[in-house]
């Protein structure tokens, strides 16, 4: 494909140095079912409850309701229950819950997709299929829940222009304070129909776009998918998707109020015993500081503030996809984030999508996957 500059009045010193090709994926659906306004929550099920619960304390949820087959987990903020953990004989990831604006969308997008609407906390629900075969649930109606008292953010003195005179700064070396749920990552062997359904299905939109260098001509290979709320500036990704040899849950973020919870947090997490996967840095696309940390059953899971907020004038950027290119600043990507060291089950997926000729993968996608990922 010929290289030709994108639409730069729209990408200049905002957030990508590229924009798209002529003719490249747009990064939005002309007329999508329904928009969904925000992701709700998300379901897991673990083998050990009291276990889930201690990282979950130390992590920064709070517990909005305890019972023998479940944990129900919250942030501060106002707004609903954000995690729900059912026992069970293996732990997983059990899909997301998106948040539609009436039991009217929820009624729609049935009928669209050909599923039933049933009863939900106090609303309702439908429960749809997305390409890659993971659940997905939304739902109106999602019981609403009182905010919690929180720290306030500190007080900076910056530059030339001091805030805090008199005072000093002892921020607690304590757990994090979880605010709100803020995006789930999912790998899929079939990007490019994952993608067209949740721009179709759910009314997401692009913010930004990571392409292979070599195969660029194929589409991307990633998307940061925000909710579209027209004039309303939301999170920079709610969803974010990446090409790969397996399908399911990559890992999960959580909002906490600035720098200093994320790193007070961690420190709090490693004395405890938790393994840190890699951080603290800042990310590019979406620019928010990170920390990310396995939970005791090696799901991922991330502390971040300072994310960028969208409305939805802007169009995606476009960059190439690379591990030195996932942050502005910070220590080296480790392997552990990039999915660890090939073992039997990795071989496994990797064969196993090679043979199904209906998904994205191929040798020359394996490839540059590969290639990306250690630059």
């Amino acid at each position: 494909m010929p290289a030709g500059p994108g639409p730069a009045d729209v990408h200049s010193a905002l957030h990508s140095e590229r924009g798209a090709l002529r003719g490249e994926h747009p990064g939005r659906a002309r007329n999508p079912v329904i928009k969904v306004s925000a992701l709700g929550r998300l379901e897991f099920v673990k083998t050990d409850l009291d276990r889930a619960e201690r990282f979950a304390r130390d992590f920064g949820f709070a517990v909005h309701e305890r019972r023998p087959d479940r944990l129900t987990l919250r942030g501060t903020w106002p707004g609903p229950a954000c995690l729900v953990i059912h026992r069970g004989r293996n732990a997983r990831f059990v899909g997301p819950t998106f948040v539609a604006d009436s039991v009217g969308d929820v009624r729609r997008l049935a009928r669209w997709a050909g599923a039933n609407v049933l009863p939900y906390e106090d609303g309702e629900a439908v429960q749809v299929t997305d390409p890659s075969g993971l659940p997905v649930r939304v739902v109106a109606g999602l019981a609403p829940l009182a905010a919690l008292p929180e720290r306030d953010p500190l007080l900076l003195n910056t530059g030339a222009k001091p805030a805090r005179i008199n005072a000093a700064q002892r921020p607690p070396r304590s757990a994090a304070e979880v605010q709100r749920l803020g995006h789930v990552v999912l790998e899929t062997t079939r990007f490019r129909q994952a993608l067209d359904w949740y721009l179709q299905a759910l009314g997401l939109i692009v913010s930004d776009f990571l392409y292979l260098d070599e195969l660029r001509g194929r589409g991307p290979t990633m998307a940061f998918l925000r909710c579209d709320l027209g004039s309303v500036p939301v999170d920079h990704h709610t969803l974010a998707m990446h090409l790969g040899p397996r399908v399911g849950y990559v890992h999960s973020a959580y909002q906490v109020t600035d720098l200093d919870a994320v790193a007070a947090g961690g420190e709090h997490l490693a004395a405890q015993g938790y393994r840190r996967v890699w951080g603290v840095g800042r990310h590019i696309q979406g620019s928010q500081i990170f920390d990310y940390w396995r939970d005791p059953d090696r799901m991922m899971v991330e502390h971040y503030a300072d994310g960028d907020l969208f409305d939805d004038s802007l169009e995606p950027g476009w960059a190439p996809m690379s591990a030195g290119g996932l942050a502005q600043w910070g220590p080296p990507v480790s392997r552990d984030f990039l999915g660890g060291r090939p073992g039997p089950g990795m071989v496994a997926a990797l064969l196993k999508a090679l043979g199904d000729k209906s998904n994205d993968i191929d040798k020359d996608t394996l490839h540059a996957l590969a290639k990306a990922m250690a630059a």
